[in-house]
């Protein structure tokens, strides 16, 4: 690897992580040595890239540090392209378009000898033939998210039964042949998962949560682990 893209990698290593990341996990990604990565990160900070740590603590790169938007590698640029791939044929048509615009920009920007990688990509997403329709306003589902609004849902299980609820929203998950609202539900008290093509109405109120939506994804995914480690215990004291 050139001197000038291990230098570009160290950056891209720092930006990826949010903690401080010590020499040994830069080294052991570049496949170099740390005394490298020593002598490397000297040189960027002499460079004035805003990087603050030390060796044996770890290094972070502060924020508001960037480099010019072009700066991308081949493996990214089919990274960028394939996952635009992915949304365009599994979002929402709000998404999907902005997907496209995505590749399209991608394309105009890039240098030349990348052009091809979007032009006539080597990966491709397999289209999505499966998908259940939402009956659900994605566009208007991920504005509440983003704003921490709550929602009220009409739902039908899959008993067919239909019930009224306030659900906090904080994520969408997109699954092959169907989508899934993440929230806690007022009604039960809960992290609760609705399938957007089984939301019969949806009224997007002008209420808060008193969580930040990013707090709440916290809580949801400690919530997941401690429920896996319940049913792995579980299956394990049935084995005994």
């Amino acid at each position: 690897m050139r001197r000038a893209d291990r230098l570009f990698q160290i950056i891209q290593i720092l930006r990826r992580h949010r903690g401080p990341v010590i020499a040994e996990v830069i080294a052991e990604e570049l496949e170099t040595s740390k005394r490298t990565v020593y002598r490397d990160i000297a040189d960027l900070m002499a460079q004035r890239v805003p990087i603050r740590g030390e060796a044996g603590v770890g290094y972070v790169l502060e924020n508001g540090f960037d480099l010019p938007p072009l700066m991308l590698t081949q493996d990214e640029v089919e990274a960028a392209v394939l996952g635009a791939q992915w949304v365009a044929s599994r979002g929402d048509p709000e998404l999907a378009r902005a997907a496209l615009d995505l590749i399209a920009k991608i394309g105009a920007t890039i240098p030349e000898r990348l052009r091809p990688l979007v032009l006539e990509p080597a990966t491709r997403a397999v289209p999505n033939h499966r998908s259940q329709p939402d009956r659900l306003d994605m566009a208007a589902t991920r504005r509440s998210i983003h704003a921490g609004r709550k929602i009220r849902l009409t739902y039908c299980d899959e008993q067919e039964r239909e019930t009224e609820r306030v659900v906090w929203p904080f994520a969408v998950g997109y699954h092959e042949a169907v989508r899934l609202l993440l929230a806690w539900c007022e009604l039960r008290q809960d992290f609760r998962s609705f399938r957007t093509d089984r939301t019969t109405a949806a009224v997007f109120l002008e209420d808060r949560y008193p969580d930040r939506p990013a707090m709440l994804r916290a809580k949801w995914r400690a919530h997941a682990m401690a429920e896996g480690e319940r049913m792995r215990a579980a299956r394990v004291a049935a084995a005994e």
